[in-house]
């Protein structure tokens, strides 16, 4: 028998819980419901909403929704759907990833969990788990952290398991390369889909004990005109920062509002 979570197992789960129903039912409302012509959403009430869930709702039913298993397309597009990407996710157009991570910073909430997602889903290849913290608990927990703020990311599409923000590098100017290298932290990044298969198979399940507490860590920089997020440190290779490239920062749990 298989140990895996299927998506409409866990869509059921969750209905037959009452905290993850009663956040669920509250993030589906300002998510869904179109306040003029021109807004399909309130997209501020429906972040909001959406990081309640995450930080309310028990990992094994809200995890359970947005990392479950699939094995068709009709299963992954509903897997995608889980967030109302719609209203949390999309806009009208796709603003330059730079410019994305720039109106982040400048949100505390945004900020300190973009910098708790480049510390604990740091790739590394030379790692069991291809992750440096080899802990997917806590790549997954530093994933759902961002889920509710201007750094949204989802699936990008229904075949595969790649996320991403809701944003390009078109535009990018000389930052090109240091554009993409941010994006691509998202989309091929080894340690997020190891952990994302690991949960919804049910597999890897020893990746998953508790760890030590974090030593002094340093989160990933990514300069922008002659400023930065984090540090003015140069990313070295797509997806693989150097352990000297941190910062000391304070790990942010998933329960900020």
């Amino acid at each position: 028998v298989s140990k895996g979570i299927n998506c409409l197992d866990a869509a059921k789960a969750c209905n037959l819980n009452g905290t993850c129903k009663k956040y669920r039912s509250a993030y589906i409302t300002p998510c869904t419901t179109r306040v003029s012509m021109s807004e399909v959403c309130n997209k501020r009430k429906c972040h909001k909403a959406l990081r309640l869930f995450f930080d309310k709702v028990p990992q094994k039913h809200s995890y359970g929704m947005l990392f479950c298993s699939c094995q068709d397309t009709a299963c992954i597009e509903r897997r995608r759907q889980t967030i109302v990407p719609i209203c949390s996710y999309e806009d009208k157009e796709k603003p330059n990833c730079l410019n994305l991570q720039e109106s982040c910073k400048t949100n505390y909430i945004c900020r300190s969990r973009l910098a708790d997602f480049f510390t604990n889903c740091q790739p590394e290849s030379r790692s069991v788990s291809s992750c440096l913290k080899e802990n997917y608990a806590h790549c997954l927990l530093a994933y759902s952290g961002l889920i509710g703020t201007v750094m949204t990311p989802n699936y990008i599409d229904s075949i595969s398991i790649s996320v991403a923000p809701w944003c390009n590098c078109s535009n990018s100017g000389n930052n090109q390369e240091e554009c993409e290298k941010f994006l691509n932290f998202f989309k091929n990044n080894i340690c997020l889909q190891n952990a994302i298969q690991a949960f919804g198979n049910g597999t890897d399940m020893n990746v998953w004990q508790p760890v030590p507490p974090l030593q002094t860590t340093t989160a990933t920089y990514f300069k922008i005109k002659d400023k930065t997020l984090f540090s003015s440190a140069p990313l070295r290779n797509i997806n693989e920062i150097s352990t000297d490239d941190y910062a000391k920062i304070i790990s942010v749990c998933a329960n900020l509002q």
